[in-house]
């Protein structure tokens, strides 16, 4: 039996943003309804083998929420459930947003993704390989495909300008565009939102992305009230249990800054709205974000003869990761999906040949490869199966 769908692309109104979330909510207790059931049962799994405490899954299908899905507890001290509304910190799932700001700006004619960054944060014209060599060839593209020699930990400084200055000082790795490797780009992109916006990062993205997505509990910095929704940061202790791990210095704090590589919290709900935006091509609920033609270079790929992580068979986009031979924990999704993992497990991924969203939402800090985890194979596994039993 399929579950009635949630046409999100209508929704006008404040009531009617309510009325999906609550919506969302509901589709909790109804997923069995829509085929869904070996895939709560294998999340619980996961919670019984105690490889993680709990799960939110979310999937859609064109255009329409059909599961949500919540195992487990968010806290295990005080037994809180998970539920679908709770709040995970989803690190570098942020990166795709990040990277939504930039073409933002690319779309206003405020800067070009072939831009020097130095054009933007002069300390860049005298950055260095560790030999000494001058830096060559460092834009804005590269930031945005990890391809600019930048290497090193993803965490900020105080503010975006600070650590901007920071990473310009750093030795590079190699020269820009010669090879891939993850880093701390992003973060020099949120610099560059800020200095070509004229605002800060966190509210760019909350006045250009989340307000008009109703992404209301996406933030950098969660409320009090939100805390309460946090999920609780776990990790395999020396017993082999669960034990609480240990986030990065400043995360969620205001007196930090908003770290454009992974510093969000947010839902799956809100997730789903922004993957179906770009899914839309760049559109959601009768507003434009961004271009379509700023989605398709996004999602298409950019780094044709770099080998790239973090599973066989992938590109890069700008800020996205892009299936292009689909294999191993992958094998479910379709040749173009594009998405991002986080570094606590969590996963965002849009197949656009069948129009589909998936959103796996834990947290556990030690998984050796959060993008090719057990958790996420089967989670695609089985939400594509039960679609396709529909």
């Amino acid at each position: 039996m399929r579950v009635a769908r949630i046409p999100c692309r209508r929704v006008t109104t404040p009531v009617a943003v309510a009325f999906v979330a609550a919506a969302l909510l509901n589709l909790v207790a109804r997923a069995n309804e829509a085929g869904f059931a070996a895939l709560d049962q294998r999340m619980q799994e996961f919670v019984d083998r105690g490889q993680i405490s709990g799960a939110v899954t979310l999937v859609g299908d064109g255009g329409r929420v059909m599961h949500v899905g919540a195992v487990g507890l968010a806290d295990l001290d005080t037994e809180r459930p998970m539920t679908g509304d709770s709040l995970f910190g989803i690190m570098s799932m942020t990166k795709p947003i990040t990277a939504t700001a930039v073409m933002i700006l690319a779309d206003e004619g405020k800067l070009s993704i072939d831009d020097p960054v130095a054009k933007y944060i002069p300390a860049f014209a005298d950055a260095k390989l560790e030999s000494g060599e001058p830096v060559r060839g460092l834009t804005i593209r590269r930031l945005l495909t990890h391809s600019s020699g930048l290497v090193g930990d993803q965490r900020c400084e105080k503010t975006l300008e600070a650590t901007a200055e920071m990473l310009a000082h750093r030795p590079f790795g190699f020269q820009p565009g010669t090879k891939w490797e993850y880093s701390p780009g992003m973060n020099v992109c949120g610099r560059i939102v800020e200095i070509a916006s004229g605002q800060p990062f966190d509210e760019f993205l909350a006045e250009r992305i989340f307000r008009p997505l109703a992404m209301d509990h996406t933030t950098f910095y969660p409320t009090p009230a939100q805390w309460e929704r946090v999920a609780t940061l776990y990790r395999i202790g020396d017993d082999k249990s669960l034990v609480k791990g240990e986030r990065w210095a400043g995360t969620g704090s205001p007196s930090s800054a908003p770290n454009p590589s992974g510093g969000l919290f947010a839902t799956a709900g809100d997730m789903f709205r922004f993957y179906q935006m770009i899914l839309y091509g760049g559109e959601w609920n009768g507003r434009r974000i961004v271009s379509r033609d700023a989605v398709r270079q996004m999602t298409s790929v950019q780094t044709p003869d770099l080998s790239t992580g973090f599973t066989p068979g992938n590109g890069w986009g700008l800020g996205w990761c892009l299936i292009r031979e689909p294999q191993g924990v992958t094998a479910a999704l379709s040749p173009g999906t594009f998405g991002h993992g986080g570094a606590w497990g969590t996963q965002g991924w849009v197949d656009p040949l069948h129009e589909r969203v998936f959103v796996l939402m834990i947290q556990r800090s030690d998984l050796p490869n959060s993008d090719g985890s057990e958790i996420r194979k089967e989670f695609q596994r089985l939400a594509v199966e039960a679609l396709e039993k529909d």
